[in-house]
Parts: C-alpha cells; sequence; structure tokens
C-alpha cells in the first residue's frame, strides 16, 4: 500500500510531491508511490508550474499561497514542500483519509 510521509514540524508540515506541468487541468492527488500528485496547467518554464504548484496546494489545503513554500527540487518534478498553518490530519482529509 503506498503512504505519503509527512513530517510535521512547528505549526507545519513538509511532504515530498510529484508534479504534472501543462496538464488539462489543476488537481491535488492521488499518491503515485510515496508522494502526493499535483497537476497543474502551467509549462515547467520560468518558474510558472512552481507559483502554480503553490497556489495550486494552497487552494486546497486553504492557506495563502505564501504559506507554501518548495524546500526541495526546484527544477524537478519532484519535489519536496512545506505548507504553513496546517497538520497532519488537514492533508489527510483532503486524501480522502488515504495514509
Amino acid at each position: 500500500m503506498e503512504q505519503l510521509a509527512v513530517e510535521e514540524l512547528q505549526g507545519a508540515i513538509a511532504f515530498d510531491i510529484l508534479v504534472v506541468p501543462r496538464a488539462s487541468r489543476a488537481r491535488v492527488g492521488p499518491l503515485v508511490g510515496d508522494r502526493l500528485k499535483v497537476s497543474v496547467t502551467a509549462p515547467p518554464v520560468e518558474g510558472e508550474a512552481n507559483a502554480a504548484v503553490e497556489q495550486t496546494l494552497a487552494r486546497a489545503l486553504g492557506v495563502r499561497r505564501q504559506d507554501v513554500t518548495i524546500v526541495g527540487g526546484q527544477r524537478s518534478r519532484r519535489k519536496r514542500v512545506r505548507v504553513q498553518g496546517v497538520g497532519r490530519a488537514d492533508l489527510l482529509a483532503l486524501l480522502g483519509g488515504e495514509p
């Protein structure tokens, strides 16, 4: 069974994602291996996809875009993100209770 590893920090969480740029629509999920799939419509050019990832995750988790930070993998489809102001339970609720 696939499982998303979520690191809980002081008032924030960090987890790994797999970005799909140039998707037909922006969406969060499902899990792909141990990463959360985040599809965005933006191309992977000049940080556009990274900005779209931050916006998509912020909307899905109900936080401000400034609260979502890409902390690893700036130029890769495999990234690590940190989200301020949410907990592990909030992320699991977004995934429909998936581990």
